[in-house]
């Protein structure tokens, strides 16, 4: 079977939102999967972050 050559699934990376102004060094960065298809927006996840050691909301970034 050959595979189609657009597919839906892409991979996304979502960043941290709180620790961009939380003035503390580094990032807290995921990579994950999503479907264009289902969800067209921007993706928005509560993750842990390790940096300041409790979930936050990780943003989908370009």
């Amino acid at each position: 079977m050959a595979k189609k050559s657009k597919d839906a699934r892409v991979q996304v990376i979502l960043e941290c939102t709180e620790h961009k102004s939380s003035g503390v060094p580094g990032t807290s960065r995921y990579i994950t999967t999503k479907n264009k298809k289902n969800t067209p927006d921007r993706m928005e996840m509560k993750k842990y972050n390790p940096i300041l050691r409790k979930m936050t909301i990780h943003k989908e970034t370009k």
